[in-house]
C-alpha cells in the first residue's frame, strides 16, 4: 500500500511541476529575492570560537573571571628588534606613534617607553610618587645610553613586558576599550587606523614593525575567512563545472547546473542571515559544500533525462520520468548526506549547532531546487541533439565498467585480502594520532601576523593569555602577606615553565614597591619582610598612583588577584602537562579552606574545547552511523542488509584515520569533521546500488549474481560520475590558506575516493559471497520506500 502511495506521491509531484512550471519559477524568485533581503543579518565572528557548552564548567570560570576583571584578550602589542631604535631620531618616532594612538576613542591605554615611570619614595610626604624615565623627548645619545641602563638593569619590574634585556628588543602594548573587543568597531581600528600608520611609520624610519596580540591575530584571521569564502565558492564553481563539462560535453547543461548551484548558494547565505548567525571558518565552508554536494544532483537528474530521450524520444514523458524515478532516489541521498551534518546539531556546541542546521537546512535545499529547476527549464529548451547524448556512449566508462566487473568476478579474494589488510594497517595508524587543541595552529602560516607570533614566541614567549585567579575569601585579603607569599611561589613555578612567559601581577607591583622604598636599589626587588611590609604598606596607601597600577591586578574589594603569563603555540599534550604542574602547586601552597585559585584564559578554554569535542566525536559519528541505518531498516527492512551497507562504509573512514596518523594530521575542531561529513555522503552510493540491486532481483526472478553484475553496470557509471566530481570538489579547499581547511578538504576528497572504490568492489563481492543468506524474499522483503520505482516497459535493462 505504501510502496503505491509512493509511486502515486512522485507521479502527482511529477505533474504539479510540470503543469505549474511559471508559477514555480516566479516563487522560486520570490523566495531568492527574500532570502537575498536577509543578507544584511550577515555578520563575521568578532570573537574566538568557543567550542564548549554554555554551562561548561570551564566556561562558567572563564566568564567568572571576566565578570571580575573584565575583558582579558584587549591588548594589541608592537615590536621593534632594530639596534637603530636607540638613535635620537627613530626613539622619538617611536614614542611619538605610540603618543598618537591615545587620542582615539576606542583605545582605553597605551603603553611605551615613553609612559614608563619609576616608582619613587617621597620621604616628606611618606608616600610613593610616579616620575617618568622621559620627561619630554630624547635629545641626545647620552640620555638614550641612561635610559638603556636604567630599563634593562635597574628597573626588572618592566623586564619581559615592554622590553626584553637579553635581545634589546622594544615594545608598546595599546590596550584597546573592553567594550569594542568583540564588535566590529575593533576591526575598523585595526585596518583602518592601526595598519595604515604603522605602514607609513616603517616606511619613514626604515624599521620592521611587528604587530600582534589577540584583537589583531583575531582581526586579520577573519578578515582571512571572509577573503575565502569568494575563493572557494568561485574554485567550486569553476572546478564542477570543467568535471561536469567533461563528462556531458555540453554548454547547455553545465550552464543550467551552475544557474541551480549558485541559486542553492544565495539561499544558504540567505538562511545564515535569516537565523541571525555569525560566519565562522566552518559556517564559510558551507556556500562552496552546497556547490560540490548540488552538482551530483544535477548529474543524476539530467543524465536520466538524457537516457529517456535517448530511449524513446518523448521528451515530456522523459521529464516525468525524471521526477518520478530519479525524484525518490535523490531524496533519499540527500537525507542520509543532510543527516550526516545534522549529527552536529546534537552536540552542546554552539559553533558547531549552527554548522549542523545550516548545511542541513541548505542540502535539503539544494535538493528541491534540482527537483524543480532542471525538469523546467528543460521543458523550454529544444530537444537535445545527437551530440549532447554522444557521452552516453564513452567507451573508456564501460572499459571501467568492465574493470570492475572482472574484479568482482574473478578477484573476490584479492579485494578481501586488500580490504583486511588496509584495516591492520589503519588500525596501527589511528593508535599514532593526536590530539591538537592550538589557537592558532590553524591560521595561514604565509601570512605576516603569523609570522609576527612566532616572533613574540621567541622573543617575550608567546601573546595567548592564561590566567590565574586567587579568591582570598575575604575582602582586602590579597594585600595580606602571607597571601603574597602564596602567590609568589606560584609565580616562581611559571617563571620556570618554559613554554610560559614571565607572570605579572599585585606581587610584582609589591616587589617595585619595596625597591622603590630602598631608593630604586634593584636588589630591593623581592617581597618584604612582616616589618618592612606596615612601613612599606603605609606608603603605598597615601600613593593614588600605585593605586591605579594596582587596579589592573586587583578587583576593586581587594578580594580577588589575577596572575597573568602568556602562553606559546603549545599542543595539547604539553598544555595537559602544565595545567597539571601548576594545579598541584596550587593544591599544595594555597588551603581550600582559604582560597579559591582557579586557572583560565582563552587559550586554555580553546584546549578544553578541542578536548571535549574529541570526545564527543564518536557519539556524533554515532548518532550518524545510527541514523542512516534506520535509514537503511526503513528502506530495506533488512538487518543482514544494513551490516552489508555499513561495512564498505566504515572502511573507508578508518583508512582515513590511519592516514592521518601516519601523516602527522592532528585531531582538532576542523578535522572532526571528516568523519561525519564524509559518512553521510558516501553512504549514498550505497543505497543506489542496494536499491538498483533490488529492482535486478525481482526482474531477474532472484538471480543474485545476475542482479550483481546488472546493478554495478546500471549504477557504477553515475557512481564514478558523483564521486570524481566530489572528489575535486572537496579538493578545492586545499588552496585554504587555513591549515584545518587544507586538511579537511584533502582528508574528505580521499575518504570518498576510498568509499567508490569499496561500494564498487566490496560491496558487490559481499552481495555475492553471502547470496544464500540474503538473496530470498524473506530477508529482502519489499521495502517500506521504494527508491527507484520498477520500469512498466521494456526499458528496465537500459
Amino acid at each position: 500500500m505504501f510502496k503505491l502511495f509512493t509511486t502515486g506521491f512522485w507521479e502527482v509531484i511529477a505533474r504539479l511541476i510540470l503543469r505549474n512550471r511559471i508559477a514555480i519559477l516566479i516563487t522560486i524568485g520570490l523566495i531568492t529575492v527574500a532570502l537575498g533581503s536577509q543578507w544584511k543579518n550577515m555578520r563575521f565572528t568578532y570573537t574566538e570560537a568557543n567550542l564548549l557548552p554554555d554551562d561548561h564548567e570551564v566556561n562558567v570560570t572563564y566568564n567568572e573571571f571576566l565578570k571580575i576583571f573584565g575583558e582579558e584578550g584587549n591588548l594589541i602589542v608592537l615590536g621593534v628588534k632594530d639596534s637603530s631604535l636607540f638613535t635620537v631620531e627613530k626613539l622619538n618616532a617611536w614614542n611619538r606613534l605610540s603618543e598618537d594612538f591615545k587620542s582615539y576613542d576606542e583605545v582605553d591605554a597605551v603603553l611605551s617607553i615613553k609612559d614608563l615611570q619609576k616608582l619613587v619614595k617621597n620621604t616628606d610626604k611618606q608616600k610613593f610618587e610616579l616620575e617618568p624615565f622621559i620627561k619630554d623627548s630624547i635629545e641626545s645619545l647620552d640620555q638614550i645610553t641612561i635610559l638603556e641602563k636604567e630599563l634593562f638593569e635597574q628597573y626588572p619590574f618592566y623586564d619581559n613586558f615592554l622590553f626584553n634585556k637579553n635581545t634589546k628588543t622594544v615594545r608598546t602594548a595599546i590596550y584597546l576599550k573592553k567594550d569594542i573587543v568583540n564588535t566590529s568597531a575593533r576591526k575598523d581600528f585595526i585596518i583602518d587606523v592601526l595598519e595604515k600608520k604603522i605602514e607609513a611609520f616603517e616606511n619613514a624610519n626604515n624599521l620592521d614593525v611587528r604587530v600582534s596580540g589577540m584583537p589583531y591575530i583575531r582581526t586579520l584571521n577573519a578578515q582571512n575567512i571572509v577573503d575565502e569564502i569568494g575563493l572557494f565558492v568561485g574554485a567550486a564553481l569553476l572546478v564542477t563545472s570543467l568535471i561536469f563539462f567533461f563528462f556531458f560535453r555540453s554548454f547547455r547543461a553545465t550552464f543550467i547546473s551552475l544557474i541551480v548551484v549558485s541559486i542553492g548558494v544565495m539561499w544558504t547565505l540567505g538562511i545564515i542571515g535569516f537565523l541571525n548567525y555569525e560566519i565562522t571558518v566552518l559556517t564559510a565552508l558551507i556556500p562552496p559544500l552546497i556547490i560540490v554536494i548540488g552538482i551530483p544532483n544535477c548529474i543524476f537528474l539530467i543524465n536520466k533525462y538524457q537516457n529517456e530521450v535517448k530511449s524513446h524520444g518523448n521528451k515530456v514523458k522523459s521529464l516525468q520520468r525524471v521526477v518520478t524515478k530519479i525524484g525518490n532516489a535523490t531524496l533519499m541521498t540527500n537525507v542520509t548526506t543532510a543527516s550526516g551534518f545534522a549529527t552536529f546539531m546534537l552536540t552542546e556546541s554552539t559553533l558547531l549547532k549552527e554548522f549542523g542546521v545550516v548545511a542541513s537546512l541548505s542540502i535539503l535545499a539544494i535538493f528541491m531546487l534540482c527537483l524543480l529547476i532542471i525538469p523546467i527549464i528543460y521543458s523550454f529548451m529544444p530537444f537535445p541533439k545527437d551530440r549532447h547524448l554522444e557521452h552516453l556512449n564513452k567507451r573508456w566508462i564501460g572499459g571501467f565498467v568492465n574493470w570492475m566487473e572482472r574484479m568482482v568476478k574473478e578477484r573476490k579474494i584479492t579485494i578481501y585480502f586488500s580490504a583486511v589488510i588496509l584495516l591492520i594497517v589503519s588500525m596501527i595508524g589511528i593508535f599514532q594520532i593526536k590530539v591538537s587543541g592550538s589557537l592558532i595552529e590553524d591560521m595561514p602560516k604565509n601570512q605576516e601576523f603569523f609570522q609576527d607570533i612566532r616572533f613574540f614566541e621567541s622573543e617575550f614567549n608567546g601573546i595567548m593569555p592564561l590566567e590565574i585567579m586567587v579568591d582570598t575569601k575575604r575582602k582586602k585579603g590579597v594585600m595580606k602577606l602571607s597571601a603574597l607569599k602564596r602567590m609568589n611561589e606560584l609565580e616562581e613555578l611559571i617563571d620556570e615553565i618554559p613554554e610560559l612567559s614571565r607572570p605579572v601581577s599585585v606581587v610584582s607591583l609589591v616587589k617595585y614597591s619595596k625597591q622603590a622604598y630602598y631608593n630604586g636599589n634593584p636588589k630591593y626587588y623581592q617581597l618584604p619582610t612582616s616589618q618592612e611590609n606596615s612601613f612599606i604598606l603605609s606608603y603605598a596607601k597615601n600613593s593614588s598612583s600605585e593605586a591605579n597600577l594596582l587596579k589592573s591586578f586587583v578587583d576593586s574589594t581587594g578580594q580577588y588577584a589575577r596572575i597573568t603569563t602568556f602562553m606559546k603555540d603549545i599542543g595539547t599534550d604539553k598544555m595537559e602537562r602544565i595545567e597539571e604542574d601548576l594545579q598541584a602547586k596550587i593544591d599544595k601552597v594555597f588551603p581550600k579552606e582559604n582560597y579559591n585559585v582557579t586557572i583560565t584564559g582563552k587559550a586554555l578554554v580553546f584546549q578544553k574545547g578541542t578536548t571535549y569535542l574529541v570526545k564527543n566525536l564518536a557519539i556524533s559519528l554515532s548518532l550518524a552511523i545510527f541514523l542512516i541505518s534506520l535509514f537503511m531498516a526503513y528502506m530495506f527492512r533488512s538487518f543482514r542488509m544494513i551490516l552489508i551497507s555499513l561495512i564498505p562504509n566504515l572502511l573507508p573512514l578508518l583508512i582515513t584515520a590511519g592516514l592521518m596518523g601516519y601523516l602527522g594530521v592532528p585531531i582538532k575542531p576542523s578535522t572532526i569533521l571528516v568523519f561525519s561529513i564524509a559518512f553521510g555522503i558516501s553512504v549514498d552510493d550505497t543505497i543506489h546500488f542496494l536499491a538498483k540491486y533490488r529492482q535486478e532481483l525481482q526482474a531477474n526472478h532472484w538471480k543474485i549474481r545476475k542482479s550483481v553484475y546488472a546493478a554495478l553496470r546500471e549504477t557504477g557509471v553515475s557512481m564514478f560520475y558523483t564521486s570524481i566530481v566530489l572528489f575535486f570538489g572537496f579538493s578545492v579547499f586545499t588552496i585554504s590558506s587555513f591549515g584545518g581547511t587544507v586538511a579537511l578538504g584533502a582528508l574528505v576528497s580521499a575518504t570518498l575516493l576510498f568509499a567508490m572504490l569499496s561500494n564498487l568492489l566490496l560491496l558487490p563481492s559481499l552481495l555475492l559471497s553471502l547470496e544464500r543468506s540474503i538473496a530470498n524474499k524473506e530477508v529482502l522483503k519489499e521495502p517500506s520506500i521504494n527508491i527507484i520505482p520498477e520500469e512498466d516497459d521494456e526499458n528496465l535493462k537500459d
